[in-house]
């Protein structure tokens, strides 16, 4: 049977984009494409993309224009509720791949705008699912898209021919569709937040400059030294030595750099100096922090307020899923608006939201990514990232430097020497820039504490006695369900806290402070913690206990031990095997493994010298696959389902709220009507666990789905332990 061809009868002065706004307004279609066609080329200008990012405003909702999306906007204002309207995305990809491989004979220049037009709602596909989706359309509408091109082309927005980039076959090439599906994400959500919400819209404009922060960094800095000039201390003339140093290395050209810095000598606020200056210098637009532990961007992220102002930092990491899909109606929508964009000068986030969204599919997510095209990125602690997904992150931060003109910092106490790896020569080629080229000395007169490390396992028992004979003593374990079942050998001994992800973002704070609070006044206090604490959290006591670990997470456990070097003598830290403990899977184990190993080698004493660690990463590097999970050859395949499933820094989890503090009322207030700044506030509120968990949780009546993804936790939220449940962290698997 022949298929009987209707023409296109919208009127293109008549159509419409969305349905009405507030007090009726209308949002015709040629003006939202040309609003966000301009908004996406000024998102793409800084790497080059202004033309192509124009093209892809212009046809990404090319199918609003056929009558049945216009008559579902019509029954959508009637009070019909349809979860879906006709597919209008598909219209503008099929659109560019007949002018450009159908007509133009080009069988790959297609692929930059079609793979983002399509995917502008629900997300990337795989290249060659693509083409055949497209074909196969084509062929059923050619009638319509020609007609769709002559009423383009009458109106003066259609371009003769589409510009290659020129990068084919590459990882490069796979990176650049991404960006500029980000830009016309962004420009799509800010368009249409303008239309429904112009209230929010009109908030967004007026972030202070980089200009401007860096001032007032020099504001707070004066007043900081001043302080320290009245007490000088050898930890101050480091600090400041390192400042010193981060200011200086700002006049480097744009590239690689790396902050050495041993725990407690001031990387979090010389870091923020070296990035802004360095912004101003070179004209870059925002500093991005990511940091691996959500326990720290809350530190972080208080710091950096505390001294740029609150009106410049957003803090940014787990975030609730919220449609991709097609859907115009207005919850739908408003849903779609709370996703972050990155537009603040200061960010702070979490490595995981930083790369699974360098690395992701879905608009919400890669929304954000143009923004970081001329950022300065700071990664603390870079010696956390997943050992089996370190050839894909080095590409990426690689290809930021190289043809996106940002400048990475790789800042640690424990420097991983990445570029010494034969498998990424591509990295190596790029020049890594020490910014306190004489660290080394900084690690001497920073040696406050003493290694001990005992021969014979401890049991919870015995090490339970040993901790309440300390006053004031860290204990750090490698799992939540170890920090339980010593809390459980301690049982209602006084004095006692509780670190882990099992507490909630706000009730962490809050114990943060109170041990904080504790260590200052000189009362006693024995806190049992996970990870969470052991990567610039800001305590001090003077006895830490570090079960047995990879050796970075063992030094950076020594951070938290006589810090400020306020102690007559050292600090102890004491590393001990757990009898009945467990530990993270993967590489973790592996570097646990070889921290063994050098130790037994070694000996305590080589736990204070630099070349230690540099061994250390290269045995471990040598030992573990790179791309483990071979998402490289996805990328070259230009697959982005696959990449982005395959790319992933633990199993998926989901976000719960539990019953703490104001998170009932701010839960409320999200249900009422999702935003950006809804979600913020309930963010604090908030444990995640394993998706897998969820599902168990759920069905044994401990979770309630609330929908887009989001629980509510049922079962008891203790004032210590926080959830109450199977102690399985998600981020026990951060390798």
């Amino acid at each position: 049977m022949v298929r009987q061809e209707r023409p296109m009868t919208v009127d293109w002065s008549e159509a419409r984009a969305h349905t009405d706004g507030p007090g009726g307004r209308r949002d015709f279609l040629r003006d939202h494409l040309s609003k966000v066609a301009r908004l996406a080329g000024e998102f793409s200008s800084f790497f080059g993309g202004t033309e192509p990012a124009y093209l892809l405003g212009i046809l990404h909702d090319l199918g609003k224009l056929t009558p049945e999306f216009q008559e579902y906007l019509a029954r959508l204002e009637a009070g019909e509720r349809l979860s879906h309207g006709p597919p209008h995305s598909i219209w503008g990809a099929a659109l560019g791949y007949w002018l450009i491989y159908k007509r133009g004979s080009d069988e790959e220049a297609w692929k930059e705008p079609c793979l983002p037009i399509a995917g502008h709602h629900g997300g990337l596909r795989a290249a060659g699912d693509l083409a055949l989706r497209l074909d196969e359309f084509v062929g059923l509408h050619e009638l319509e898209l020609r007609q769709m091109g002559v009423a383009l082309g009458d109106a003066g927005l259609l371009p003769k021919h589409w510009r290659r980039s020129g990068l084919q076959a590459s990882t490069s090439r796979e990176f650049r569709i991404r960006m500029l599906l980000s830009a016309l994400a962004d420009a799509d959500y800010l368009a249409t937040e303008e239309h429904f919400k112009p209230e929010v819209s009109a908030r967004r404009p007026g972030w202070p400059t980089i200009e401007a922060l860096w001032g007032r960094f020099l504001v707070n800095q004066t007043e900081l030294l001043e302080r320290a000039s009245r007490s000088p201390t050898v930890v101050n003339e480091v600090r400041r030595d390192v400042y010193e140093s981060c200011v200086g290395a700002a006049e480097m050209a744009p590239g690689l750099f790396r902050l050495t810095v041993p725990t407690g000598g001031g990387k979090t606020r010389s870091g923020l100096a070296f990035a802004l200056r360095h912004a101003c210098r070179h004209g870059l637009g925002r500093v991005v922090v990511a940091v691996p532990y959500t326990s720290i961007t809350d530190q972080t992220a208080r710091e950096y307020r505390a001294i740029v102002g609150e009106d410049a930092v957003v803090e940014h990491h787990s975030q609730v899923k919220v449609g991709d899909a097609e859907s115009e109606e207005p919850q739908a929508v408003r849903a779609r608006l709370a996703t972050e964009n990155w537009a603040a000068p200061v960010i702070v986030t979490t490595t995981v939201q930083l790369f699974e969204s360098m690395f992701g599919d879905r608009p919400g997510k890669v929304r954000k990514l143009h923004n970081l095209a001329g950022a300065t990125i700071i990664l603390d602690e870079v010696q956390t990232l997943p050992t089996g997904l370190l050839e894909t992150t080095l590409d990426g931060l690689e290809t930021l430097a190289r043809e996106y003109g940002s400048s990475i910092m790789f800042s640690t106490a424990t420097q991983p020497a990445f570029e010494a790896i034969p498998c990424l020569r591509d990295f190596g080629n790029l020049a890594v820039r020490e910014i306190v080229p004489g660290y080394g000395a900084h690690f001497e007169v920073l040696r406050r504490v003493e290694y001990e490390v005992r021969k014979e396992p401890l049991g919870w028992n015995d090490l339970a006695d040993e901790v309440r004979e300390q006053r004031q003593v860290l204990v750090i374990v490698n799992t939540r369900r170890d920090a339980m079942a010593l809390l459980d050998a301690l049982g209602g001994e006084r004095h006692v806290q509780h670190l882990s992800t099992l507490l909630c973002g706000s009730h962490r704070r809050r114990v943060l402070d109170g041990i904080s609070r504790r260590l200052k006044m000189g009362i006693p206090v024995r806190a049992i913690c996970t990870q969470v604490v052991e990567a610039g959290v800001d305590l001090d006591f003077p006895v830490v206990y570090r079960a047995i670990g990879p050796l970075d997470r063992i030094v950076q456990a020594a951070g938290r031990c006589n810090r400020e070097g306020r102690l007559e003598g050292s600090g102890r830290v004491i590393i001990f095997q757990p009898r009945e403990g467990g530990a993270p899977r993967g590489t973790y184990q592996k570097g646990m493994e070889q921290a063994k190993l050098l130790i037994e080698r070694e000996g305590a004493a080589g736990l204070h010298e630099p070349a230690v660690y540099r061994e250390y990463f290269e045995g471990l590097f040598s030992y573990e696959d790179l791309d483990a999970k071979k998402v490289q050859a996805c990328r070259r395949d230009l697959d982005y389902p696959e990449t982005a499933r395959r790319y992933r820094f633990m199993d998926e989890s989901v976000p719960a709220v539990v019953p703490y503090g104001e998170a009932e009322a701010r839960l409320a207030d999200w249900e009422r009507g999702p935003s950006r700044e809804k979600w913020q506030k309930l963010q604090p509120y908030v444990v995640n666990f394993f998706l897998w968990e969820a599902q168990r949780l759920e069905s044994e009546g401990w979770l309630q789905p609330l929908g887009d993804g989001l629980y509510y936790w049922l079962g008891r939220y203790d004032r210590v332990r926080g959830v109450v449940a199977d102690a399985r962290d998600p981020s026990d698997l951060i390798q």
